[in-house]
């Protein structure tokens, strides 16, 4: 039972795997692909309580792992319901395209449980591979390359990070003699005065920010959100974060706070992120690369949490990139059913769309207001979280620059939806959601409404499930 979570997800490889060896029709492969999400995500639920140690102690299984591998497998059955039959995808390649997000979400799972600095590499870079595949998996029809561009540059950024981790790793193992974390981090707690002990855990910090999208390691993100299929920029924009928010906080639990070089680097990251990625999007055209600097701008409020190196401030972390996922998530379903074949979609051809789908429309308009900070959906009590947080463990100014950049967020945000619903398309093309879509769509909108109204509760237990790992 330990394991099962993970033993689903090989199964379900297997199965798809066998089904590409056919000629099973999109229609067919996506209704198992389906099931299959289902049946893992009804594993993680299962599995929940287990707790344990496996592979010499190098894989951890407690509340705070179980926790994540549930968020993560229930995103990852998000983005399979709303995958609009894969348009911009060739069907021929759908059961490939399938089997590399379980195995992505497999390298997932595998990570938020790694508690051994090698566990965590092969865990990181099995997810990361799958993905890399899976960009530049879009039909053209010969009119354009991006996708293939967005690759190239996802794959290079990728190995870059990964190389910076490895390094930090082996400088790591180098002062303390050991790959264990625990160990690792408990050695390097008497080391903060030591350049070498901050730049390794700098270094290795830097795959996670990789994943996150944390400044400097962003520069990958708005060419792979528009070159990647919108199901694609829609799995990459939402499930990789929460498996790397988890990890960030394994990890910097273990600091406790005794490293000032470490923080100081933790706030000019999460300072720079926040005005970079809104400064960014405010000048976009295209809706996915608007929402990946403004996911930019969402990791550097997740550092807010992060910096606070305290119980509540890592649970208020938990609690907003959940919150974060299912808003994007939200968008991301408006453009998968708007768009026409699988194109991308232009802030532009939402012109009317109250009118074409009201639906579809109110679903954005609720995700956008929850990005941008609005009551009572949870991307306020979020932000408002995490600002009382950093303020009452005395960053003043940092709290008043994350201000800042929610009233500049709020601009972009905004816009879009006077687009939605203020102005009238030149020809009025009717959009038409499945009921599949819909319930998917009333769904998100549930859960956003209601971790915004009643969010002591689910805080409450993101901090119990974070004490398990203190």
């Amino acid at each position: 039972m330990q394991f099962l979570p993970e033993l689903t997800l090989l199964g379900a490889g297997l199965i798809i795997f066998i089904v590409s060896l056919g000629k099973a029709n999109g229609d067919t492969t996506r209704n198992i692909a389906i099931g299959l999400g289902a049946a893992i995500f009804g594993a993680t639920l299962l599995s929940s309580c287990q707790t344990g140690k496996l592979f010499f102690d190098a894989y951890q299984v407690d509340l705070f792992s179980q926790v994540f591998k549930a968020l993560i497998a229930g995103a990852m059955l998000i983005v399979l319901l709303f995958g609009n039959k894969l348009k911009a995808i060739p069907q021929k390649v759908h059961p490939e395209y399938y089997l590399f997000m379980f195995m992505s979400v497999l390298g997932l799972m595998m990570l938020v449980s790694s508690v051994e600095l090698l566990a965590i590499f092969v865990s990181l870079e099995l997810s990361s591979f799958a993905v890399y595949i899976m960009v530049p998996m879009r039909d053209d029809e010969g009119k354009f390359r991006f996708q293939m561009e967005a690759g190239i540059k996802y794959l290079l950024f990728g190995v870059t990070a990964t190389g910076f981790m490895l390094f930090g790793m082996s400088y790591m193992y180098g002062l303390t003699g050991s790959t264990e974390l625990s160990v690792v981090v408990t050695k390097l707690s008497t080391m903060w005065n030591n350049p070498a002990a901050v730049i390794a855990m700098m270094m290795v910090l830097a795959g996670f920010f990789y994943k996150l999208a944390i400044f400097p390691f962003h520069f990958w993100v708005p060419d792979v959100y528009e070159g990647a299929s919108n199901e694609t920029t829609a799995f990459i924009a939402s499930v990789p974060k929460l498996a790397a928010v988890a990890l960030l906080i394994r990890l910097v639990s273990l600091i406790s706070g005794e490293g000032q070089a470490i923080l100081n680097i933790l706030m000019i990251c999460a300072v720079v992120s926040m005005f970079y990625g809104n400064l960014s999007a405010l000048v976009q055209k295209d809706i996915k690369r608007m929402l990946g600097f403004s996911g930019i701008a969402h990791a550097g409020f997740v550092l807010l949490g992060i910096l606070t190196f305290q119980i509540t401030g890592f649970a208020n972390a938990m609690y907003y990139i959940i919150g974060y996922v299912l808003m994007n998530l939200a968008c991301f379903l408006v453009i998968c059913t708007v768009s026409k074949d699988g194109e991308n979609v232009m802030i532009e051809d939402l012109s009317g769309l109250h009118k074409r789908s009201p639906i579809m429309a109110f679903t954005l308009a609720v995700g956008l207001f929850a990005l941008a900070g609005i009551p009572p959906f949870v991307g306020f009590m979020g932000k408002f979280m995490l600002l009382a947080g950093a303020l009452k463990e005395g960053y003043m100014l940092i709290v008043i620059l994350a201000a800042i950049n929610t009233a500049i967020a709020i601009y972009y945000y905004l816009s879009v939806i006077r687009v939605t619903y203020t102005t009238d398309p030149e020809k009025l093309s009717i959009v038409t959601p499945s009921m599949l879509t819909n319930a998917t769509s009333v769904f998100l909108l549930t859960i956003i409404v209601i971790m915004g109204v009643i969010p002591q509760r689910f805080v409450d237990y993101a901090s119990t499930v974070v004490q398990t790992i203190m």
